[in-house]
């Protein structure tokens, strides 16, 4: 919701595009540092104080992008909205381990990733929508209030019990599980080849003479493809195993990247796109359960820090890849770097396929 409203707020300010930059990236300092911590801090007291937390904190950013007058408090309001995202968005998913047994993280996970996606779509729709009615303060009042809504229900929920045979341990122990880290390495892998496509594949289009309004469409029709993918990739996650199906969704977007650096046309690149998008969903639903099942495979509950290590990771592929894609894209161009991306993807499933899930390694370090 934000994407339509915080340049024309930002311009009302007076800021060069280069501060607009810099507001919307500063999102990112604040989603890297408290993800991880927070996760940790989930794991000690329980999920619903920083979910409430998490939440009252998005309802006041929202709230201070509406009141702000002057840059210093837009900049405070994004990051503070960046650490809202990553208290809700890791404590969350922590909270779907604690609640779900492996045998349904996949059907759990592919329906939020669907909600997710969808959210993305109608987003920016909606933002646009309100600020035309109501105008630049609507969009951020709207978001607070469904932070409100969100806030009271958590405050309503009956929190699950521990696992008393369960125990926290320490955040350098979680991480040097094996299977987590592989987890992290394919995020970092997925998140930075979606963050790079998206700019890059524009680009390509607009040298082809692809009006701004039809790649848009592409990006539409390919978010409508991958929302309704989520929940099939999360029941095929159950049934098949989210190893496996990570596995299988890097070596569909290793083998589509370089066909997708082939496209000659606007329809030839709606199609293309279309079915790496679909592809991708085939890491991302399974790699959110996989964390889960490593986390668990160690012996441990701390599936915080296991999350938050995924959002670690989620956050440094969306700062790398457009930077390293615009790059490569500029010296390369379109074709050469989408070939030379793909193997980097094969290696990260070998790597992923050699990684073997050991029971309780960390409680033997202990």
């Amino acid at each position: 919701m934000a994407i339509p409203v915080l340049p024309d707020l930002s311009r009302r300010l007076g800021a060069s595009p280069t501060m607009i930059g810099l507001l919307f990236a500063s999102f990112g300092v604040t989603l890297l540092s408290v993800s991880i911590p927070m996760g940790a801090v989930s794991d000690r007291i329980g999920r619903k104080a920083p979910l409430v937390g998490g939440l009252a904190a998005l309802a006041g950013a929202s709230a201070l992008f509406a009141l702000a007058n002057t840059l210093p408090w837009l900049f405070a309001a994004r990051l503070v909205q960046g650490a809202a995202d990553a208290v809700t968005w890791v404590v969350g998913f922590a909270l779907l381990a604690d609640l779900y047994d492996a045998s349904e993280r996949g059907r759990v996970t592919g329906f939020v990733m669907m909600c997710t996606s969808v959210a993305v779509m109608i987003g920016p729709t909606l933002g646009g929508w309100l600020y035309e009615i109501g105008g630049i303060r609507m969009p951020f009042l709207f978001v607070a209030a469904l932070a409100l809504v969100s806030m009271s229900l958590f405050l309503l929920l009956d929190e699950p019990r521990r696992h008393t045979t369960d125990e926290i341990v320490p955040i350098r122990l979680v991480l040097r599980v094996p299977a987590i880290a592989a987890c992290a390495v394919v995020v970092v892998a997925i998140s930075s080849t979606i963050s790079m496509l998206e700019p890059v594949l524009s680009l390509h289009l607009n040298m082809l003479g692809v009006n701004p309004g039809r790649v848009g469409l592409i990006y539409g029709v390919a978010a409508v493809v991958t929302a309704t993918m989520h929940p099939i990739c999360g029941r095929l996650t159950d049934r098949v195993g989210s190893r496996r199906l990570t596995i299988f969704g890097l070596l569909a977007s290793a083998c589509m990247l370089p066909l997708l650096a082939q496209a000659w046309s606007y329809g030839s690149a709606l199609g293309l796109y279309v079915v790496v998008a679909a592809a991708g969903a085939f890491i991302l639903t399974p790699s959110l359960t996989f964390m889960g099942e490593a986390t668990s495979d160690a012996g441990v509950r701390s599936f915080g820090v296991s999350y938050g290590l995924y959002n670690l990771a989620w956050g440094a592929g969306l700062l790398s890849g457009p930077a390293i894609g615009g790059f490569l894209f500029e010296r390369i161009g379109f074709r050469s770097l989408l070939v030379a991306w793909a193997p980097l993807l094969a290696l990260v499933s070998v790597t992923l396929a050699r990684v073997k899930s050991e029971r309780s390694p960390v409680k033997e370090t202990l």
